[in-house]
């Protein structure tokens, strides 16, 4: 049977417009220009670059001891001129906090020591990174489309050693069902893709989640928002109406009512869940984002 891989509307204007086939020839600025916010985060030129700051600040000095630990264990943070504060005398930038408080929340439900591990749209590497930075794990398969690729696979052979880089192997999304080593994986993440990808294509990769993985990790959007003071467009502009199709939850919401985001959490888990099989163990309300969600999943198999 045909499968769905491809990138949505959405995607496809991203990858023709930013994250170009010439998107990994120069790493210098990256991470503080168009490229990185159209993959990665908000961009401050329209948001605010004192707002960003504070939110990196505020977020950063409510971090405990073994959030820093992780931290400070992944080197070369500064690759590509990221936005940071510095805080206790160490500079961090928010992917990098998001990492740590997203490995806090899974590390709680599985062991990853010797973990294969797959990751389905990888934007510039920042989770592998961390991953790999964190955890002795065994392999880290990376899943996505040609161009994005391109810019992790030259990010991460610059911020990982020999060792930790040999760990990575690159797979064009068009070819995810033609992944043969390992032939199971003990985690799955996704992080803020899924919710930009076609609905078909969202089924086909739940479906192979659900066919190759022990357990899931996801981290996305609980629905869709329409406010010109946040995006600078209209509902009627492209850019909106691209994006309206895109993902499993396409309902429209307020992101800044915390009962509607919560009320909303529980679509996310159905939406999510791989398959009958699979049990959500533990969700929860993701930082800093008002309507991101995150959630694990498990199941009954063990590949280890």
């Amino acid at each position: 049977m045909a499968r769905n891989y491809q990138a949505s509307r959405q995607w496809q204007r991203i990858q023709d417009n930013w994250i170009t086939e010439e998107v990994a020839d120069d790493l210098t600025t990256f991470k503080s220009d168009r490229r990185n916010y159209k993959i990665s985060l908000w961009n401050p030129e329209v948001n605010g670059g004192r707002y960003l700051k504070a939110l990196i600040y505020h977020l950063s000095m409510g971090l405990d001891e073994q959030e820093w630990a992780r931290v400070r264990r992944i080197k070369n943070r500064e690759v590509g001129n990221p936005v940071t504060v510095c805080c206790n005398g160490e500079k961090i930038c928010l992917d990098y906090l998001q990492a740590t408080l997203e490995l806090g929340f899974i590390e709680q439900e599985i062991n990853l020591a010797g973990a294969n591990i797959v990751e389905i749209g990888a934007g510039y590497g920042r989770t592998c990174h961390a991953i790999l930075s964190n955890y002795d794990i065994s392999t880290y398969t990376i899943v996505d489309l040609k161009n994005t690729m391109q810019l992790s696979r030259k990010y991460l052979r610059e911020v990982l050693d020999d060792t930790q880089f040999a760990k990575i192997n690159f797979v064009e999304s068009a070819g995810a069902d033609n992944i043969r080593d390992p032939a199971h994986f003990d985690l799955c993440i996704n992080i803020n893709s899924l919710a930009e990808m076609s609905p078909a294509t969202v089924c086909d990769y739940l479906e192979l989640i659900d066919r190759k993985c022990a357990s899931f990790y996801v981290k996305n959007p609980v629905g869709k928002y329409l406010d010109k003071s946040i995006t600078g467009y209209s509902e009627s502009d492209t850019p909106v109406q691209i994006a309206m199709e895109s993902g499993p939850l396409r309902q429209v919401l307020d992101i800044h009512d915390n009962l509607a985001v919560e009320t909303a959490a529980s679509d996310f888990i159905t939406a999510y869940r791989p398959g009958e099989d699979w049990i959500c163990v533990a969700d929860g309300w993701s930082l800093p984002w008002s309507y991101f969600w995150q959630a694990f999943y498990k199941n009954d198999r063990s590949y280890r």
